[in-house]
């Protein structure tokens, strides 16, 4: 499944930054652009769950970092995009670790 599918389409490129909502957009949309390249399904050994489980772990510290960053610029779009990465991350990380412990 991928889980990351709906920021696949996203074309970072063509969101320009005005405000630094928007610029928390962006990186926000980045994010979402490279863990859209995850396939959790892929994951054939423990060297290959730990590296996703570390590239998940990175973009949730990421995606915190971005709110601490924002934090005055905060718009309702920035923290409703964030949230919905978060939320996505723990059900990847979950899917994960539930698939592989399933291999075992």
């Amino acid at each position: 499944m991928d889980v990351f599918s709906a920021f696949s389409s996203i074309n970072s490129r063509s969101v320009r930054a005005g405000t630094p909502a928007e610029t928390a957009i962006k990186r926000l949309n980045g994010i979402g652009e490279v863990l859209s390249g995850l396939d959790i399904a892929a994951v054939r050994s423990e060297d290959e769950m730990a590296r996703m489980l570390w590239t998940l772990e990175t973009a949730d510290k990421c995606i915190r970092m971005i709110l601490a960053e924002f934090r005055t610029e905060r718009t309702t779009e920035v923290v409703r995009q964030a949230k919905n990465l978060i939320d996505l991350i723990d059900r990847a990380r979950d899917e994960l670790t539930g698939c592989c412990a399933a291999k075992s």
